[in-house]
């Protein structure tokens, strides 16, 4: 197995002045740079199993490039593993959700597997591991390897994006085969206190950090309209007159590029009309996003009352997301599902699988279809975070999700959005994207609101003073209320 270590460029915290007032930017620079002193001569590692394909990846990126180009040596590793052991971490990744996933053992084979694959891993990153460095791990994957990085002497903290307000069975199951390999942790970061498993870890050293978005990145920067039917059309997502040509975005770099490739999409007949309103869900082919509720929610409604609109379930192309073995199943069964449906509804659905080969180009799609959309939807049977929902809100676009995990951290029934107190009920997830389409007017109040809560309290300058502050308190430089 070989490590990988993805470059990062430097981007710099002053862009932010685009965004935020002078008054509200200078104490917050101020206080990235007394942390920063407290780094120099350190490297923050953070430890992931993929670059690629997620929100975690996604934000691994942004809060490391904006900590080096605040003059932090931070990089970025990631994990190699057989396709076997995403199949456990996976399971375990469900079992934590509350989910039974495929049914498979958490035993001693699995243990086994998890432990070899972390120590592989851990005995190529060790000698690059000094004493005083912090290391970050993400999630289930690579936990196996934190009692090697704490015995190199490293500051070590587990990051958990994942988690179920209500403990069961599977729950515990997960908890008592990951909890052995995370207790050493100097500290444990959750999305929501709900996941915090005070039976199994040390809830003192349990903090909340908020997931957050970077404000410029190709998937959330500004994009003008011709742009976005620019990047739609070459991606084959809707049909448009627009010239291709105009369909550029900004890279990490600051660099103009355009959109190449297309989306894999099944679909009855060509894409919809640039007029042709579109409700959108942008998520990971996972039973627990529930893709195939969508389509059926969505087939309930009246094509009049919803104005003729169209359906975009889009994913990942499921071959660029390695540690997410059953995304191809997924979808399979999702594609079978649209398949039985009359010809006529067909012709208004669109799965649309998303190129990953290059990450901005995908990332870029994401923006423009985001924006295009009418209404967006997240409607998830259990959710760690729901990063998608803060995307669409800093697009100002209404949202129907789920009142399930951290997506009830970020928007307010009636607000910012409407929220489904029962993940499962179709008609109410219909009844609540007919409401919207009803009254526009107040569903456009809702995006303005939406993009203004993101502004306040989601961007990735954020994160990365929380995370400063938390390495600040395992130094005893401080103290960080839990």
């Amino acid at each position: 197995m070989t490590l990988r270590f993805p470059e990062l460029p430097a981007l710099p915290l002053e862009r932010y002045t685009r965004l935020l007032s002078a008054e509200r930017l200078q104490p917050l620079m101020a206080r990235v740079e007394y942390l920063r002193a407290g780094l120099v001569g350190r490297v923050v590692w953070n430890v992931s199993s993929t670059a690629a394909g997620g929100g975690v990846a996604e934000m691994v990126r942004s809060i490391l490039s904006y900590a080096r180009g605040a003059g932090v040596d931070a990089r970025w590793v990631v994990i190699e593993a057989p396709p076997e052991f995403f199949r456990i971490t996976k399971r375990l990744h469900n079992a934590l959700h509350g989910s039974v996933g495929d049914g498979s053992d958490l035993g001693d084979a699995e243990r086994r597997l998890f432990e070899h694959v972390g120590a592989t891993n851990v005995a190529e990153l060790a000698p690059l591991v000094r004493a005083g460095d912090v290391v970050i791990v993400h999630d289930p994957q690579p936990a196996g390897m934190i009692a090697a990085l704490l015995e190199r002497g490293a500051r070590v903290i587990w990051r958990c994006h994942i988690g179920a307000d209500e403990v069961d069975d599977e729950v515990q199951r997960g908890w008592r085969f990951l909890a052995p390999y995370v207790q050493g942790a100097h500290a444990y970061v959750f999305s929501r206190a709900a996941y915090i498993p005070a039976q199994y870890i040390d809830p003192a050293r349990a903090k909340l950090i908020a997931p957050t978005i970077d404000p410029f990145s190709a998937k959330n920067q500004p994009l003008d309209e011709r742009s976005v039917l620019a990047i739609l059309a070459r991606a084959r997502l809707v049909e448009s007159d627009v010239d291709a040509a105009v369909g550029t975005f900004l890279r990490e770099d600051g660099t103009p590029s355009r959109v190449d490739n297309s989306a894999d999409v099944v679909r009855e007949g060509a894409p919809p009309p640039a007029s042709t309103p579109l409700v959108v869900q942008v998520s990971r082919w996972d039973e627990l996003k529930d893709p195939a509720g969508v389509l059926e929610g969505f087939t309930r409604l009246d094509p009049a009352r919803i104005r003729g609109a169209h359906l975009v379930l889009a994913g990942p192309n499921t071959t660029g997301v390695a540690d997410d073995p059953e995304g191809a199943a997924v979808l399979a069964a999702v594609t079978a599902r649209w398949r039985g449906l009359p010809v006529d509804v067909r012709r208004r659905i669109h799965l649309a699988s998303l190129p990953t080969f290059e990450i901005e180009e995908n990332a870029a799609i994401v923006n423009a279809l985001q924006r295009h959309a009418t209404v967006i939807v997240q409607k998830s049977l259990h959710e760690g975070f729901g990063l998608t929902v803060t995307e669409a809100m800093w697009k100002a676009r209404p949202v129907v999700a789920s009142a399930v995990g951290g997506i009830q951290d970020q928007l307010d029934d009636g607000v910012e959005g409407l929220l489904l107190d029962d993940a499962s009920d179709l008609d109410a997830f219909a009844a609540a994207i007919a409401r919207l389409f009803d009254d526009p007017d107040a569903a456009r109040q809702m995006g303005i609101r939406g993009h203004a809560r993101v502004l306040d309290h989601s961007l990735a300058l954020n994160s990365l003073l929380s995370y400063g502050a938390l390495i600040e308190w395992i130094d005893g430089r401080d103290t960080l209320g839990a």
